[in-house]
């Protein structure tokens, strides 16, 4: 059981719907599978920086040593080994190629 809650204010983009709702699948996963013992919470809102949106996908999980941020974004990359946690380590390489595809930038922080 995860709890979600998404901003009424989240604009509307132009975009590939698919590529767009898997890379927003991917992030919610994300923060469900590294969530700890807690129950996971994710919040979905938008900042507008004129003329653009900043998306923000928060979540209350067991977060990351910022020494690995760029580490995330690439394909096969892991934190964590296979035993703890399963996966690929595609899902975040694959939403950077999305973002940026969309003319747009991804960060974790």
């Amino acid at each position: 059981m995860a709890e979600i809650k998404i901003d009424q204010s989240l604009p509307t983009v132009q975009g590939d719907a698919c590529q767009l709702r898997l890379l927003f699948a991917n992030l919610i996963n994300n923060a469900i599978k590294y969530r700890g013992d807690k129950t996971p919470v994710i919040e979905i809102s938008a900042l507008q920086i004129a003329p653009n949106w900043q998306i923000c996908v928060e979540d209350n999980g067991i977060g990351f040593d910022m020494q690995h941020l760029e580490k995330i974004f690439v394909i096969f990359q892991r934190l964590h080994s296979r035993s703890q946690y399963e996966g690929t380590g595609i899902g975040l390489a694959l939403g950077r190629r999305i973002v940026e595809r969309h003319r747009g930038t991804i960060t974790a922080i």
